[in-house]
């Protein structure tokens, strides 16, 4: 969602304003599902506070795909745009405010947008931003261990480690958690030494 770049881009406050009325707030409890897997997502969502999740059904086995936080924009892109099945589930992780703008008004933001002098410009940067970011993701899933991972999550994002249970985490990073508590004494254990 555009509008999680409000402060890098100020020229978006005014349709913040002027969207506001058209968004539906929801003031929900954690584990509130925003959006089904295998149903067309027809909304973007905007987390105002609280923590989302997404995560796709493997098996029977709930596989976490990313985290977002305070002022982070999603939606199930791919379906959000080609009007397909989304490939995952959109669920709160805690207690959350979002706003949920619909497709419609999403289209029609971006037109309106398209009248900006330097839309094409910021919209290439919130792209980048997000392409570069996803692309680390997928190298760090291929190249690093587990417990590089979690290392990389303790220095880049504790956030996460400080508001997301355990099992989710283990899920995101692609262990049991049985493995993560082992990950997380070997690297507390590797820090007493120091």
């Amino acid at each position: 969602m555009i509008f999680q770049f409000q402060k890098q881009f100020p020229q978006l406050n005014t349709y913040w304003q002027r969207y506001l009325p058209l968004q539906k707030r929801l003031d929900v409890p954690a584990k509130t599902k925003l959006l089904d897997e295998g149903v067309n997502s027809q909304h973007a969502i905007y987390v105002e506070k609280g923590c989302l999740r997404t995560y796709f059904n493997n098996n029977g086995e709930e596989k976490t795909v990313q985290f977002f936080f305070e002022e982070e924009g999603l939606s199930s892109l791919d379906s959000f745009i080609n009007n397909s099945p989304s490939p995952f589930t959109i669920e709160t992780v805690e207690p959350s405010v979002v706003y949920m703008l619909s497709k419609k008004h999403v289209l029609q933001l971006l037109d309106e947008l398209t009248h900006e002098p330097d839309f094409l410009m910021m919209f290439m940067k919130i792209t980048a931003k997000r392409l570069t970011h996803y692309s680390g993701e997928f190298i760090s899933f291929i190249r690093d261990t587990p417990e590089q991972r979690y290392q990389r999550l303790l220095e880049e994002r504790p956030h996460i480690i400080q508001r997301v249970s355990q099992h989710y985490i283990a899920s995101y990073l692609g262990v049991s958690s049985v493995h993560l508590s082992r990950i997380k004494h070997k690297l507390a254990k590797g820090n007493a030494h120091f």
